[in-house]
């Protein structure tokens, strides 16, 4: 069946505080309707976003206000209800597929309005493999602040915070300029997207990866870093053997052998994907543990009762280190003697909007836009669309409850 979608629009975030990216940068629609003739796309102004209205301009970009006559509108968080246009099509982050409260007067928005609702975090491919995602990008902004946070308890050249840098390059231009100690030891748990952009981030600073033995048994000369996997995090409380795929099937039944690398850390960086069902990792008993050595724990993660006792909350962009004292079990002013100092954004992509945004929108245009203005052969879009014109697709019908007054 071939896509109804002709005429679409990039609206302007609402959230407030405002979110700065967007889901298609000035170049990436010239790209579109270049390769795309047919299409009509224009961009909503807006006076927040970190591409400027008249970068749009200069790309030969339509701007406007009024959206009424789009066919599909695409944003990147959560619309306000009062900003849903009713009978459209959305594409968007909307936080709704685990029933989460704070967003269920959106879905009984969408579905009073007639709304057809696709979202971003459900566009998988024939793998079940998700396509667009911001993870690396926390990862990046995760790790850099890490080093924002040592340089909080020990000294040295300011790093600027990362919103207030132009990009990835200004960003950058700090972390060079900072000198790290030669003994500094980093381990990091997670090996996906987030993962990555914080190693990315490591190298680029002159952070010598290790293997987790070496780093639990060996000297070396300049920081280093080691990444666990979960064979190397995870043992089973029976004495049999880690079994990789038994685990991420059932992770119960499994302890975290975390404590040693606690013990030859300075920092550690979360960039994990936690189940509920899992152990704890980092407790307060291995902060308090005599050898403990950490001094920073960036939470990129940021489970809030999760596996990380330190995390006692989600910091902010604008204030995004707080202090944990082991002792207690309590937050205390960040740098305070004897103090862990813990870095828990939960919406660090946002610090980098520029880079976030033109790496998510490549993703867009090359690997979802075709099956969404066209066929749809793999029903990518399909697996993807929540509410179909205000009913609850086949396969979120466990959201009944959720989507109903």
């Amino acid at each position: 069946m071939a896509s109804p979608y002709r005429k679409l629009g990039v609206i302007r975030e609402g959230k407030v505080p405002a979110d700065r990216r967007v889901a298609l940068t000035p170049d990436q629609c010239r790209q579109v309707l270049a390769q795309h003739p047919h299409l009509d796309l224009v961009v909503q102004r807006s006076p927040d976003r970190a591409f400027t209205d008249q970068e749009y301009v200069d790309a030969g970009i339509t701007l406007v206000d009024d959206l009424q006559d789009r066919d599909l509108l695409l944003g990147i968080k959560e619309v306000p209800i009062d900003r849903l246009i009713e009978g459209k099509s959305y594409l968007f982050f909307s936080h709704t597929i685990k029933e989460q409260p704070h967003n269920k007067k959106l879905m009984l928005a969408v579905v009073d309005k007639g709304i057809t609702l696709m979202d971003h975090e459900l566009l998988t491919n024939e793998h079940g493999e998700r396509v667009l995602a911001f993870g690396y990008w926390a990862g990046v902004v995760g790790a850099y602040n890490a080093f924002r946070a040592w340089q909080l308890l020990h000294g040295g050249p300011e790093l600027k915070p990362a919103h207030a840098c132009h990009d990835l390059e200004e960003l950058e231009t700090y972390l060079h300029a900072y000198p790290l100690p030669h003994d500094l030891r980093i381990v990091l748990t997670g090996g996906g997207r987030v993962g990555k952009g914080a190693m990315g981030v490591l190298e680029r600073a002159g952070v010598a990866r290790i293997g987790p033995a070496q780093f639990l048994h060996e000297e070396h000369a300049g920081p280093v870093y080691t990444v666990l996997g979960s064979g190397d995090l995870y043992e089973r409380t029976d004495g049999a053997p880690f079994d990789k795929a038994a685990f991420h099937n059932d992770p119960s039944g499994h302890r975290s052998r975390f404590a040693a690398y606690a013990q030859r850390a300075q920092v550690y960086i979360a960039c994990h994907f936690y189940d509920p069902r899992g152990p704890m990792i980092l407790t307060q008993a291995d902060l308090q543990h005599p050898l403990c050595s950490l001094k920073v724990v960036a939470d990129i993660s940021c489970d809030i009762g999760g596996p990380i006792d330190s995390t006692l909350r989600a910091s902010t962009i604008a204030d995004p280190i707080y202090g944990y004292d082991p002792a207690t079990g309590s937050e205390v002013p960040a740098g305070q003697p004897g103090s862990i100092a813990v870095m828990a954004v939960d919406n660090l992509p946002c610090e980098l909007p520029r880079d976030a945004s033109g790496a998510f929108g490549n993703d867009l245009v090359a690997r979802v836009l075709p099956s969404l203005i066209g066929n749809d052969e793999q029903g990518m879009i399909e697996r993807a669309t929540i509410v179909k014109a205000g009913q609850l697709s086949a396969r979120f019908e466990h959201l009944r409850r959720y989507a109903t007054a």
